[in-house]
C-alpha cells in the first residue's frame, strides 16, 4: 500500500510541478495586439511656449478680468483650425491638435474640462478625444490636445470651461 501511494505522491508532484511552470510562462508571456486596438500612447509633451504666446499672455493679464463669466470661470468654443468661434479668451494653434487657451486671469488654480463638440448647431460632432492641462509657463493659458478615436493627433473643434 505504500508503494501505491508513492506512486502517487510523485505523479501528484510532477503534475504540480508542470503546472507551475507552463502557469508562469503564460504570466510572463508578451501580450499580443488584437484586432485594430490602439496601443498604449507615450505622454504628449506640449510644444515650446514662444515669445508671442508670453507677449499675448502677459497682455491678457495685463488688461484684467472683464465680463460677467471671469466671476466663476470662463468658457469658450473654438475651431478646428483654432480659430475661436465664440466665448471668451485667444486661441494659439501650435500644430496637428495642439491648441493653447489664454484668458485674462489666472488660470492655475482652476478646474479643465474640455469635450469634442462644433460650435455651431448643427450636427453631430466627429469621435474623438481631448485633452487639457495647466500651460506651462502660462499662468492665464490651458493647453489642449485633441486626438481621432484610433488616438491619432487630429484638428477637432472643441468647447472649454475652465471653473475657477
Amino acid at each position: 500500500m505504500t508503494r501505491f501511494f508513492r506512486r502517487k505522491a510523485a505523479a501528484v508532484s510532477i503534475a504540480a510541478l508542470a503546472l507551475a511552470l507552463a502557469g508562469g510562462g503564460i504570466a510572463a508571456a508578451k501580450p499580443t495586439v488584437v484586432g485594430n486596438q490602439p496601443t498604449a500612447r507615450a505622454t504628449a509633451q506640449q510644444p515650446a511656449v514662444t515669445t508671442a504666446s508670453l507677449n499675448s499672455a502677459r497682455a491678457l493679464l495685463a488688461k484684467g478680468e472683464v465680463g460677467v463669466a471671469s466671476t466663476s470661470g470662463w468658457a469658450t468654443a473654438v475651431n478646428a483650425n483654432g480659430t475661436k468661434a465664440r466665448g471668451d479668451g485667444v486661441v494659439i494653434k501650435y500644430g496637428v491638435g495642439q491648441y493653447e487657451v489664454q484668458f485674462g486671469g489666472n488660470a492655475t488654480t482652476g478646474i479643465y474640462v474640455a469635450t469634442i463638440g462644433r460650435p455651431d448647431s448643427c450636427c453631430v460632432p466627429p469621435g474623438g478625444e481631448v485633452s487639457v492641462a495647466p500651460r506651462l509657463l502660462t499662468p492665464n493659458g490651458v493647453f489642449i490636445q485633441t486626438r481621432d478615436s484610433a488616438g491619432v493627433a487630429a484638428d477637432l473643434p472643441f468647447h472649454l470651461f475652465v471653473q475657477r
